[in-house]
């Protein structure tokens, strides 16, 4: 398909830079099968939901992951985004033209790296030095890799180490969070729990990748980065359970639905997954595993608009989002939800 199908004009003032308080008093816009749409919150979720369903979060933990270093006398920018091993990490890398194999890079408080490798697509593998993990050296010498549309308007602050972290965090090695979960609240996961809609987690290390734009002019020809994740046994066992007594299973990010379906089979069985998936979802892809997304709105030309239309077909999307936007919902990674039912 063309790329340029999936376009759409965004006023630059519906972008959020900071999140909704409290987190569930967020807007959110269902969209259920042909049903004219319905503005409500993200706190109205138990009302939406039915006593079987099972919502699936990602897990994982953002780590500090972008660094300001010096390579002698040139600035270096890097934004890890994918584990090599526990000295090595992928990175994209500003002013990487100044790097050549070999070259140390020196960060604060004494972390430091040097350029082993440049890849095909442009992104380094840095081995950094010492013995420390280096989650540990991050916490030291990085901050939050806030995506560059808030980024490129704002300097992070330190409340974007709580805001861009998920209350279900906990497996640390994402550098971008699963932004469809900083929704949820204590307080609604209990009312949640009343009305009998239960939950599962996976992990999925969402990279940087993920805000890459599309380059290509048709999607066929788009190669998507890949992210590491993992399904255990008894979480698929107990997803296909639920999907077998009725429930619906509703992917909250697209992260998390990503997995999902690299995990499912052309019987619909979800079974156990650990390793690396790429998997590109536009539209023509028949869905496996999941029943429904909860996600927030998404980039002009996105792989993730792509997956999106895919899920509720390329017209409705776009009727989704020119509502949004003229009822000035807040649009990515802080704004506003959208509850997704095919």
């Amino acid at each position: 398909m063309r790329v340029e199908l999936f376009d759409f004009n965004l006023p630059p003032e519906r972008i959020a830079l900071r999140p909704a308080k409290p987190r569930d008093a967020a807007r959110m816009l269902v969209a259920d099968g042909d049903a004219p749409f319905a503005d409500r919150h993200v706190r109205d979720l138990p009302d939406l939901l039915r006593a079987g369903d099972v919502l699936v979060f990602n897990n994982t933990r953002v780590i500090p992951a972008q660094l300001e270093g010096r390579r002698g006398d040139a600035g270096i920018g890097a934004t890890l985004h994918k584990r090599v091993d526990l000295r090595r990490w992928q990175a994209f890398v500003r002013n990487a033209k100044r790097l050549k194999p070999g070259d140390r890079i020196a960060f604060p408080a004494g972390v430091a790296a040097f350029a082993e490798e440049r890849h095909p697509d442009g992104s380094w593998t840095l081995a950094f030095e010492g013995d420390e993990p280096v989650e540990v050296l991050l916490e030291r010498a990085g901050r939050m890799p806030l995506p560059p549309y808030i980024a490129g308007k704002r300097e992070t602050d330190e409340a974007d180490r709580s805001d861009y972290q998920t209350m279900f965090a906990c497996e640390q090695g994402a550098v971008a969070a699963p932004t469809a979960a900083l929704h949820f609240t204590p307080d609604l996961v209990e009312r949640l729990d009343a009305a009998g809609v239960a939950r599962e987690t996976l992990t999925l290390h969402v990279g940087a990748g993920t805000f890459l734009p599309v380059k290509v002019e048709d999607t066929a020809e788009h190669r998507m980065h890949a992210e590491w994740g993992r399904i255990d046994e008894d979480t698929a066992d107990r997803l296909n359970a639920a999907r077998a007594a009725g429930g619906r299973i509703i992917a909250v990010g697209t992260t998390s639905l990503r997995l999902l379906e690299s995990a499912a089979g052309e019987d619909k069985i979800i079974r156990p997954f650990e390793g690396d998936t790429a998997i590109f979802i536009t539209p023509g892809y028949r869905f496996k595993a999941i029943d429904g997304l909860m996600t927030n709105f998404h980039l002009p030309k996105s792989t993730l608009f792509m997956l999106v239309s895919a899920l509720m077909g390329l017209e409705r999307m776009q009727a989704v989002y020119a509502h949004a936007i003229a009822e000035e919902y807040r649009f990515y990674s802080y704004g506003d939800s959208s509850l997704l039912i095919p």
